[in-house]
């Protein structure tokens, strides 16, 4: 956690004309020791009490789950969330990230990945738990996409909900027949008279269970293929003619992913968030604000996986000495441990430039750090499972929990073969993205 590209550079120039720091700031240093007291005191002995440690050990899955509703989150598991969230808001944590207007300490995409990997590297527990994005500093990526594009009316309906908890939409972007192609939507919506007529479906629209509405992407002009054209509509999920089909079970339960139907769904014009055929560029902010955070938390579960490892190699003695001596337990480690350094950089120095010149302006960076941290996580855990031996690959470690839920991102965040074309599109002059004068991309 000792690294980071911050050296409050104003202008490309610096970097050749003066030293580098690569220290965490002093104040993000006592920001992260005042996280971990808040763990100590409050997080942790309300994990330990009522067994609610039954959601985090080798019962973890089938505490959590509800099969008699259809595989959902259990209403004890979310109410215990909600109460961890509740604390971490009353104690000043939880809104790090929002405006100071709106409760928050005007967190940066550079302190949020700081953090999040400092969580993640704590391991399972109710500071954080990433099988549903919950964290003790929160990720509101609906407060801030609100705070960007909404409209003044939807501004003075949804800011304090989403701020105080109260309410959320989910996001209904991936189709079933279309995937990670999102300009190719056979959602529609139709002009009619003062409002929209929206037909279609949506698959993995998570959170839409506990959601009072969602956010519908659906083509209102432009042809198959086309960047412009497709709109977001905040769609009641009460709404005439919106249906959840089902709940997509899943590698990891429980499920909150569910698959939806549109017909004939009409919404006043005032349901458009973000502008008539803008939403693309919604998406795009979200994509991008979350990927980094969320690759920072994938790397934070890589570095557990591997501090456990090398603790375990140390104490186990098989054959009468510690499986530490042996290169085939340390070489594996070692390759692990180096690619967690290199990526480390490359996401804080991502992040920091995100905040420098736009979340726009270092598309394919975010692109390489959420791809390979989440493969990276994958290939620590699966080590950590092999290191551990058959304790490993039981539910009384974490690792396996770890894998199934890490082993999602390499799809659901943009598959990595989209994050990999991505990439290429900026390297070969295929796509274009707004880049700070002067730096090369």
């Amino acid at each position: 956690m000792q690294t980071l590209f911050e050296a409050g550079l104003a202008a490309p120039e610096a970097l050749r004309s003066g030293p580098m720091d690569f220290e965490i700031p002093e104040e993000l240093q006592a920001y992260l020791a005042e996280l971990d007291a808040f763990i100590e005191r409050e997080i942790k002995p309300l994990e330990a009490v009522d067994d609610n440690v039954r959601f985090f050990d080798h019962r973890r899955e089938y505490a959590r789950t509800d099969w008699d509703r259809g595989g959902l989150p259990s209403r004890e598991w979310e109410s215990l969330l909600r109460e961890a969230r509740h604390r971490a808001d009353a104690a000043g944590h939880y809104r790090y990230p929002f405006p100071a207007e709106y409760g928050g300490r005007d967190g940066t995409n550079l302190d949020m990945a700081v953090i999040r990997e400092h969580l993640a590297r704590k391991g399972l527990g109710l500071h954080c738990d990433l099988q549903n994005e919950h964290a003790i500093v929160g990720n509101n990526v609906g407060l801030l996409l609100m705070i960007n594009y909404g409209s003044k009316q939807q501004k003075s309906e949804w800011i304090d909900d989403l701020a105080n908890g109260r309410r959320h939409f989910a996001f209904g972007i991936t189709e079933p027949e279309h995937g990670s192609d999102a300009t190719h939507m056979e959602t529609r919506g139709e002009r009619d008279g003062d409002g929209w007529i929206i037909n279609g479906e949506k698959t993995w629209n998570t959170g839409i269970h506990t959601a009072s509405h969602d956010l519908i992407f659906a083509r209102t002009s432009g042809a198959a293929g086309d960047g412009a054209g497709i709109t977001a509509f905040l769609v009641p999920a009460d709404a005439t003619g919106f249906k959840v089909e089902e709940y997509l079970w899943t590698f990891n339960m429980p499920t909150d992913h569910a698959h939806i139907s549109l017909s004939d769904v009409r919404v006043p014009d005032s349901a458009i968030f973000g502008g008539e055929g803008r939403g693309l560029q919604v998406v795009q902010h979200f994509f991008n604000e979350n990927r980094i955070r969320q690759a920072a938390s994938s790397l934070g579960a890589a570095e557990f996986c591997i501090d456990r490892s090398v603790e375990y190699a140390k104490r186990r003695a098989p054959f009468g000495k510690p499986l530490a001596t042996n290169q085939a337990i340390q070489f594996p480690l070692v390759e692990l441990r180096t690619q967690c350094e290199m990526l480390k950089v490359l996401v804080q120095k991502t992040a920091w430039a995100m905040d420098q010149y736009g979340p726009f302006t270092q598309s394919d960076k975010v692109s390489m750090c959420n791809y390979w941290a989440n493969r990276l996580c994958c290939e620590a855990a699966d080590r950590a499972m092999q290191v551990h031996g058959g304790l490993g690959y039981s539910r009384h470690q974490p690792f396996e929990h770890i894998y199934r839920h890490h082993r999602r991102y390499r799809i659901t965040e943009g598959a990595e073969e989209i994050q990999m074309r991505r990439v290429a599109g900026y390297m070969f002059g295929f796509m274009n993205q707004q880049a700070p004068k002067g730096v090369a991309q």
